[in-house]
């Protein structure tokens, strides 16, 4: 997602920088969140000068180079990913206001930013961009001059009163040289202190190279800085405190957030991923409005049958929708991997709604399935977490995961919202269609809300995890059964083993088990089990029960993953891993995680590279 850095310095006390090395470096540390556009702006001769530029940092230092900035010890930078509004030098971040005398970058999405533009259009502002960062900056301005007598912190306080949705906001005025002012709402903000000099991140690297003394702000504060001094906070005013922390680590590992891995580090960013995912679907009536769709609402009415195209873990979050989706919609869903689906002359047509899952939108076997599909007139639409890409392009439609960028080839945070987004497209067409109750839509979307709260409660205890998998570094082998949603999470766990620590890692349905797989267990053999919830479906709780028996007696150590207050699997289990409640179609989002940490830990004690495993890449552009 974007990234921010915000300085206040003063020229004396550090004179071997000033406002734009910082902001430049900064933003350079940040480039790992991914992005499409950058831009900074300083306070110079009683002034604002922004510069920014679609496309990588190069264009912006270009830009630059060919248009300087004065010197300043005072500004803001920004990387964007684009959420509204396409990648472009006008959507880009800065964005001016107060008659240019104020910028303002943002992190994250205004929700009621559409209600708050009619009412400024109302008073005479004019917008130059898509942005909802825009409307932010002009609700500021007027603050800044009508009600805060002047005051950048009084007005930016009386701003995000009026706000909804997710937010990291700064901004500069040209009448405030030295300070710079930020709020934070649900996405990342940090503190960073310095002699004479002040920094703002939305993480640690955004100022790792100048200081290592660092403040975690709060939910809904907003600090101030200057180069003496720091105040923080909450929305109404009334004064607040951060906790300060050292960074114990150098500007080396500063794009990895500190983690000893990138796969560790977007393990640790699924909580937001599945956050950014849901956030701003639905409205004040909590309906869902996915309107990146762009398919006619009569259109997907008619559809009789869904086709879900991907590969490798982007096929097992489809198969995790299928389940969601047909029991939802009562619509047969069929998955299929990419690289075989156009190959077998398969039957699709205008009903069907061909539903491609990409994470980086480029992979070329599901390029060339959906691009196979549209000539057949099916509907096309794109599960994506890059904007811009080729696939979500050449798609009908396209519903984006905001997972941020994810940087090691097996992909943790991608897969888990793929999922989500699977879920928001199954309510969206059981709403349409009228397969659920608005009620019930209502109470599947709290549930789904409540999920990064559970992952975060799972990550807190991911030493436990950590210790088995250290104790298993010597494995040759692991198998994993898992029954309803549960048998897709028991594949992307064995993945995740083959992808990274390079053992034999196989996931089967649990109810195969008796079929052959079961020659495969002798004595000693480590076999993960994903235990269905016994609330709702006891029949297959009981025979997963049974399941864990019939290994366990043949020598396997199980190891099993199981819901809070399921103590009837303890008698059975080497090692039980318990993950909050949920209803059983949301789990995946649950039982996922444990795996995924085992399998990083274990590669890791192997002293594998887990985020560059061999002959893997992330983004698979050849057929």
């Amino acid at each position: 997602m974007c990234g921010i850095v915000g300085y206040a310095g003063t020229s004396s006390a550090n004179a071997d920088h000033g406002a734009l090395d910082v902001l430049i470096e900064g933003l350079r540390r940040l480039e790992y969140r991914g992005y499409d556009s950058a831009g900074v702006a300083v306070v110079a001769d009683g002034a604002i000068h922004s510069r920014k530029k679609a496309g990588k940092l190069v264009n912006l230092e270009n830009e630059i180079a060919q248009a300087p900035l004065p010197e300043s010890v005072t500004g803001i930078g920004h990387t964007r990913w684009a959420t509204h509004g396409g990648p472009s030098d006008g959507n880009a971040h800065p964005h001016l206001a107060d008659g240019g005398k104020l910028a303002m970058i943002h992190n994250g999405i205004i929700e009621n930013f559409a209600g708050i533009k009619a009412e400024l259009l109302a008073d005479g502002v004019e917008f130059l961009s898509e942005t909802d960062t825009e409307v932010a900056a002009a609700l500021l301005g007027k603050m800044y001059s009508n009600g805060a007598d002047g005051d950048l912190t009084k007005a930016m306080q009386l701003a995000v009163q009026r706000l909804e949705g997710a937010f990291t906001l700064l901004a500069v005025h040209q009448d405030h040289p030295g300070v710079v002012v930020a709020a934070r709402r649900n996405s990342p903000l940090v503190l960073g202190l310095g002699d004479g000099e002040n920094f703002l991140g939305s993480d640690v690297s955004g100022f790792i190279d100048f200081t290592r003394r660092a403040v975690e702000l709060g939910q809904d504060q907003i600090v101030t800085i200057t180069p003496e001094s720091h105040s923080i906070t909450d929305f109404d005013g009334n004064p607040a405190e951060g906790k300060e922390f050292t960074v114990d680590w150098d500007a080396a590992s500063a794009e990895k957030g500190g983690f000893p891995s990138f796969m560790e580090k977007e393990i640790f960013d699924q909580p937001a991923a599945v956050a950014d995912t849901l956030l701003g679907r639905s409205d004040a009536e909590g309906r869902l409005t996915l309107d990146e769709l762009r398919i006619d609402a009569e259109d997907l009415t008619k559809i009789n049958k869904i086709v879900v195209l991907a590969c490798g873990t982007s096929a097992y979050a489809g198969q995790v929708a299928k389940y969601a989706i047909e029991s939802w919609c009562r619509i047969p869903v069929e998955v299929e991997l990419s690289h075989e689906f156009r190959y077998r002359e398969p039957i699709v047509d205008k009903k069907t709604l061909i539903v491609s899952i990409s994470q980086s939108g480029e992979t070329m076997d599901t390029l060339m399935a959906v691009r196979y599909a549209k000539e057949q007139g099916a509907k096309t639409m794109s599960i994506c977490n890059t904007n811009g890409s080729t696939i979500p392009r050449e798609s009908d439609a396209v519903l984006y995961t905001h997972a941020g960028p994810e940087i090691a080839v097996a992909s943790t945070k991608a897969f888990l919202a793929q999922i989500t987004a699977t879920y928001l497209l199954g309510l969206y067409l059981a709403q349409l269609r009228g397969n659920l109750f608005s009620g019930q839509i209502k109470d599947i979307l709290a549930d789904l809300g409540k999920i990064p709260a559970k992952i975060q409660d799972i990550l807190d205890r991911s030493g436990e995890i950590k210790e088995l998998a250290r104790s298993m570094a010597d494995a040759s082998s692991v198998l994993f059964l898992g029954r309803h949603v549960g048998y897709p999470v028991a594949m992307e766990g064995a993945l995740k083993l083959k992808e990274i620590a390079y053992i034999h890692a196989e996931g089967f349905a649990a109810g195969e088990l008796k079929h052959g797989p079961i020659a495969l267990i002798d004595d000693g053999q480590p076999v993960f089990v994903v235990v269905p919830s016994p609330r709702g479906r006891d029949s297959l709780h009981s025979k997963v029960v049974s399941n864990i028996q019939e290994v366990r007696a043949r020598g396997a150590k199980t190891l099993v993953i199981a819901e809070d207050g399921d103590n009837a699997v303890k008698d059975f289990s080497e090692f039980v891993f318990y993950v909050p409640e949920t209803p059983t179609l949301l789990m995946p989002l649950l039982a996922t995680v444990p795996l995924q940490i085992f399998a990083c830990e274990l590669a890791t004690a192997k002293g594998f590279d887990v985020d560059q495993p061999r002959n893997l890449a992330k983004s698979v552009t050849v057929e």
